[in-house]
């Protein structure tokens, strides 16, 4: 009896030493994406930003603001903060080489490349939207600006983007003048960049004084001249002007409540009319 046990163990044995063995698959699924760190934002008291890291995923809706790079770009509060704490080195440092501002370097940086994410710094690393001009011999990219199929300059990264910024504004005789400025005056500079020709829209002064005010650019100015920092306010923008509608032939409460969908006790309420009467050349508040 104790030989067949014996016997029979010794072919479980060897049956299991010839079965193949059992694999682990360990390669990660394509619609694998690792947990990441996410950046939340605490507007604080006095204007203050302030990042807080968390291991969590954030569930509400981020701010947003649309910014003017060589195109229209939608970015979120926290995007322009990582951006702005990527390059503010760079920035800080072209200050004291060159004596630009580093808030206006990192203003232009993130009105010109939507923060790191407009089409020219993502296929070319070009974050000011610098052209080629006769002066340069590098690779370049064709993008439709002004004119259809304009050469912009390439860089191999981001970091030679901001120093050849800094050359372009050292090197030419019209942005001199700027260079008379104090080191801490953004307004002035922002305003002189436009009247020596760096960007078309009229508003770009304000779109940039609006930026650096926005993020507080100006405290890096600060650190570098080793000066306290002074929270500056950001302009508070004019009330917007209320919609209005004239009233012309043919018009009724019920055509222009459905004209401009909005009810017609809501229009009634807000030009305070107490029934359906109106009459041609009347205006009517609509928002």
């Amino acid at each position: 009896m104790n030989r067949k046990i014996a016997l029979l163990l010794i072919v479980l044995f060897a049956a299991s030493c010839t079965s193949k063995k059992v694999v682990i698959q360990t390669k990660r699924p394509k619609n694998y994406k690792p947990p990441t760190k996410v950046e939340v934002v605490k507007p604080m008291e006095n204007n203050n930003i302030v990042l807080v890291s968390t291991d969590s995923v954030k569930t509400t809706e981020p701010k947003t603001e649309i910014l003017e790079a060589t195109t229209r770009v939608k970015v979120t509060t926290e995007m322009v903060l990582a951006y702005i704490d990527l390059y503010k080195p760079i920035a800080k440092n072209n200050m004291v080489q060159y004596g630009i501002p580093a808030s206006i370097c990192l203003g232009q940086g993130i009105l010109e490349s939507g923060a790191g994410t407009g089409p020219l710094s993502t296929i070319a690393n070009n974050h000011f939207g610098i052209k080629c001009h006769q002066d340069w011999n590098g690779p370049s990219v064709k993008y439709d600006d002004d004119a259809a199929q304009e050469c912009f300059r390439k860089y191999n990264q981001a970091s030679e983007s901001y120093n050849d910024h800094a050359l372009f504004l050292k090197n030419r005789k019209w942005y001199q003048p700027l260079f008379k400025l104090e080191k801490d005056d953004y307004k002035a500079w922002a305003k002189g960049l436009k009247a020596a020709g760096y960007a078309t829209d009229p508003k770009y002064p304000e779109k940039l004084i609006a930026i650096i005010e926005r993020y507080h650019l100006d405290q890096y100015d600060a650190e570098v001249l080793g000066k306290e920092y002074v929270v500056v306010t950001p302009v508070t923008q004019p009330a917007i002007k209320k919609k209005e509608y004239e009233v012309i032939k043919g018009d009724t409460m019920y055509s222009i409540s459905k004209k401009f969908n909005i009810s017609i006790d809501d229009l009634k309420a807000k030009n305070n009319i107490p029934d359906n009467t109106i009459s041609i050349g009347q205006v009517l508040i609509i928002e």
